[in-house]
């Protein structure tokens, strides 16, 4: 949520910042309704000025014997108005966080500018330049040559979009969640964290999913609870309401869950395989920082997830969002994307973003930056640690042999009990 005062203040300066993320929105209802709940607050208050002043003359009056009937009646009718004036108050003040809930937060100024993802900027590549002397096969085709994925089934189960693990494909996953964890917790200072999957509407609106996504949600009907997008939403969430102490920042938490979307919005786009689905399992790290160090912690956050690409040897690309592609809740955000040889496309496994004190406003977390001094909103960043589903793929295709086997990773031997040899 963007800060209320800020919009009020310098109105100019956020439409156009706005204008480089959502051209077209309009600032105009927030600043009219704010203006009328600013100008019901001091007709009020000088009503209620009004009131002690009279109740004082009442309190007079009646110590000295005279009559105050006219001045109680008087003050009867003010105590009206002043109630009717707090009910429009607290219905303008409702109007109003839902009008700024639907505001998205303004992109930072080292954000690219441009419309889409066409407009993103390549920062650099990493990995090896692998090139290959047969025709790399899809991943949907060895995964399924070799037992590792069974779509048809899963279908039968749940419906397009749900992938079904078997045999040492399910292991390649496990393995893959437990040497990502392993690694943050270990060498990246992580706290793990195993959170809830079910998450309250609170939950979901704090962290920026609503209002605007719902439509991309599964949500449970009789409790209003949402099955959680992202790891994400739960962890952040952990310290809402908080006032934190400046030497507990920063907080970094990494959390394995699995994940839901209903990706409403992309039906008939990237539906062989496991490109697009309805259920993945992620690795997810949150940060919650002091402002003045969130976007270091930003780089660093990027650095943590390219150190898995690095350790897995897959040829991958860091990409820094234009304007148009950031998220709803995002300043900044990168995007990690691994190169998928068998379509010739790159696939993104990891965004990692800098939310600035967006969440931080909804979720209201704050930490005191000294003993005396007044309480601030921490900035909260995130990013994928990495998502599962196109790393598969990338070991999938990037690993493949002439003879359609599939190399285990050096990295994840140990966590598959030693095999080398997938086939």
């Amino acid at each position: 949520m963007l800060d209320l005062r800020v919009i009020r203040e310098n109105p100019d300066a956020v439409r156009d910042a706005l204008r480089k993320k959502a051209p077209g929105l309009s600032l105009d209802d927030v600043l009219a309704l704010d203006a009328d709940q600013r100008r019901l607050i001091q007709e009020a208050d000088a009503l209620k000025a009004e009131r002690n002043r009279v109740s004082e003359e009442i309190a007079r009056a009646k110590r000295a014997g005279e009559d105050a009937a006219a001045r109680i009646v008087a003050m009867r009718d003010t105590s009206e108005r002043i109630a009717a004036l707090d009910e429009r108050i607290r219905d303008a003040a409702e109007r109003l966080e839902t009008l700024l809930l639907t505001i998205p937060n303004v992109p930072h100024e080292s954000a690219p500018v441009g419309r889409d993802a066409a407009d993103n900027v390549e920062v650099r590549r990493g990995g090896p330049a692998l090139s290959f002397a047969f025709g790399v096969v899809p991943h949907w085709e060895i995964g399924e040559a070799l037992g590792l994925f069974d779509f048809a089934r899963a279908a039968k189960i749940s419906g397009s979009g749900f992938p079904l693990f078997r045999g040492v494909g399910a292991r390649l996953e496990r393995a893959l969640i437990s040497w990502m964890i392993d690694v943050h917790t270990r060498d990246h200072g992580y706290e793990e964290i195993a959170p809830p999957y079910l998450v309250t509407r609170q939950t979901m609106t704090g962290t920026g999913q609503l209002p605007k996504m719902e439509e991309d949600m599964y949500r449970t009907d009789e409790d209003d609870l949402f099955l959680i997008p992202t790891a994400e939403v739960p962890v952040t969430n952990i310290h809402r309401d908080e006032i934190l102490d400046a030497a507990e920042l920063p907080k970094k938490y990494v959390a394995h869950t699995p994940c839901f979307r209903r990706e409403a919005g992309a039906a008939g786009r990237d539906t062989r395989g496991l490109t697009r689905v309805h259920q993945f399992d992620k690795v997810e790290m949150v940060k919650l920082v002091r402002p003045e160090t969130s976007y270091d912690e930003l780089e660093a956050l990027v650095g943590n997830a390219t150190r898995l690409l690095d350790l897995l040897e897959l040829p991958y690309r860091v990409l820094a969002l234009c304007t148009g592609d950031l998220s709803f809740a995002a300043a900044k955000c990168y995007d990690l994307e691994v190169m998928s040889p068998a379509t010739g496309k790159w696939l993104e496994v990891s965004s990692c973003s800098n939310f600035e004190d967006f969440q931080a406003r909804r979720i209201n977390i704050r930490y005191r930056p000294g003993e005396k001094e007044k309480p601030r909103f921490v900035h909260t960043l995130n990013g994928s640690g990495l998502a599962l589903p196109r790393v598969v793929i990338g070991i999938l295709e990037n690993y493949q042999t002439p003879d359609r086997t599939v190399r285990v990773p050096k990295v994840l031997q140990p966590y598959m009990g030693g095999l080398e040899v997938i086939g």
